[in-house]
């Protein structure tokens, strides 16, 4: 790094959006380290119209500019560059003149319950997999272009292009349409071995491919920023340039390991509302080990597959935290509870008592998270837990147990034992779920950075624009810039932990 030292600063801005809020970080490297300054943060959730759940896109690009401005104001001149990253899978339509055919549908929507059963009588799931070497997840896009079909949606009809949520942004703030690799590969119908859209497969099933444009690679630059918004931002001269757009992808870039990109005797966890855990490989990994044990070949940054597994996440603790205030609970202040009041809770409880399976289909948008989780230990057979602070227990015991589990099966489709976890992702900060993965999972965890995705968007631009050479060297940065923590299993307690897998394990049954 010795050939950067002396380079003058650049900042480049990262607009990272999740399925609860987003906010714009300016990331400023001085050819060693990246410090990071958040200059706005907006709230985001997806709006019930008429029994349809929609992201309230108006709202989010009024957020966006907003953000912009903020940007515009604090360091207009010094933005190289702007990056977005949101979540997978969902998606826009334009028709023709580029004109915006609705709001985007939440994947949380229930318009694809039962749509992937229907899918496979069109055209067998060993068929879907071998082709888009993705997990089997309702909410895939795959499934919601056919509950569109289905529903003899006429947007369908009059549709031009197609844009996932990351995509459409990029559209608004450059003019420009592309699909970014790594988000296109959550659909279920980008094949991973051929790097292209499964086109094929698609047309099987009755969907237009004239929507899809050609897929653009993480570090693309896409062109200058609208003048609209120049005039409007004070943002002169920054391109827009695409990311990982996937958040996973850039969280995953953000991981600080210090072994060769893309091998596979290390594991991570994108800790947030979803916590996504796989390996990182250099080549698509699409075989029948990968099939039974339902991961997904999602696209990385530099070449890269992410061999991975979706786990429900923080989702669980949000939505107990929703519905108890909700309900009037209060915390040791007297205001509704916040998160200091959530650790509280789970740090008096009595651990692994019972657990649930974090990924039932009763989990995924229950009205009463508590009573769900109650009812799931009810109908397994298990002590019922009654206080706050036993269900938040039981929660975070099961998220623990389920890394274990997936952990092993990492290890299979590698082929090699993992002694390291990172965990990176604001759910780095619930230092007890951090320890019960080491106690859980038997190895080394190391957690941290917390800010993840946008550090990961913004080191991604880093690359693109020359100020460092590869994936490798921006790991290096990450190195060099943010603390991390790190845990050991505590190892009077490995009993214990053992023998509440096993217990867990008949859970998952």
């Amino acid at each position: 790094m010795d050939r950067r030292r002396n380079m003058t600063r650049k900042t480049y801005l990262a607009i990272d959006m999740g399925a609860s809020g987003g906010r714009h970080l300016a990331g400023q490297f001085d050819g060693n380290t990246l410090t990071l300054k958040e200059l706005y943060r907006f709230e985001n959730g997806p709006t019930d119209l008429a029994g349809t759940l929609y992201w309230n896109l108006p709202s989010l690009w009024s957020h966006v500019q907003a953000g912009l401005n903020a940007a515009g104001a604090a360091i207009g001149d010094e933005i190289v560059s702007i990056g977005v990253d949101t979540w997978g899978v969902d998606f826009a339509l334009l028709g023709r003149g580029d004109t915006l055919l609705g709001n985007p549908v939440c994947y949380r929507d229930a318009r694809t319950d039962g749509m992937m059963e229907k899918a496979f009588e069109i055209v067998p799931k060993s068929e879907v997999f071998r082709q888009s070497g993705l997990q089997f997840m309702q909410f895939n896009t795959l499934y919601q272009l056919l509950a569109m079909k289905q529903a003899h949606s006429p947007l369908l009809d009059v549709a031009e292009s197609f844009l996932m949520m990351p995509d459409l942004f990029h559209w608004l703030l450059s003019g420009v349409k592309s699909n970014e690799f790594t988000n296109a590969t959550t659909t279920q119908f980008f094949d991973p071995v051929q790097n292209d859209w499964a086109k094929p497969m698609l047309e099987r099933f009755g969907l237009p491919t004239s929507l899809f444009q050609a897929v653009s690679l993480p570090g693309t630059v896409l062109g200058p920023l609208r003048s609209a918004l120049v005039e409007t931002t004070g943002i002169k001269s920054a391109k827009i340039v695409l990311p990982g757009s996937h958040d996973t992808a850039s969280a995953v870039m953000s991981v600080p390991t210090a072994s060769q990109t893309g091998q596979t005797d290390w594991a991570y966890i994108s800790l947030g509302t979803w916590a996504l855990m796989g390996i990182e490989s250099s080549k698509p990994v699409v075989n029948d080990t990968v099939s039974e044990l339902n991961f997904t070949n999602e696209g990385g940054v530099g070449g890269t597959m992410r061999i991975l597994k979706n786990i429900c996440g923080m989702w669980l603790f949000q939505e107990c935290r929703r519905t108890w205030n909700q309900q009037g609970h209060k915390g040791k202040t007297g205001l509704p509870l916040d998160w200091e009041d959530l650790n509280w809770m789970v740090q008096v409880a009595k651990p692994l008592v019972s657990f649930i399976n974090p990924d039932v289909r009763e989990f995924l948008e229950p009205t009463d998270m508590p009573k769900a989780i109650a009812d799931f230990c009810r109908k397994t057979g298990q002590p019922i837990p009654e206080s706050e602070g036993a269900i938040l227990r039981c929660v975070l015991d099961s998220i623990a147990l389920k890394f274990r589990h997936v952990l092993g099966m990492c290890e299979k489709i590698g082929g090699r034992h993992i002694e390291t976890i990172h965990i990176v992702g604001g759910g780095t900060k619930n230092l007890q779920l951090c320890q019960a993965a080491a106690d859980a999972c038997g190895c080394r965890v190391v957690a941290g950075p917390i800010e993840a995705t946008a550090i990961g968007n913004l080191m991604m631009q880093a690359v693109a624009d020359g100020a460092v050479a590869n994936i490798e060297e921006a790991r290096q940065v990450i190195r060099a810039s943010f603390e991390v923590a790190e845990y050991l299993p505590t190892t009077q307690h490995t009993a214990e932990w053992n023998d509440a897998y096993e217990r867990f394990l008949d859970v998952l049954q």
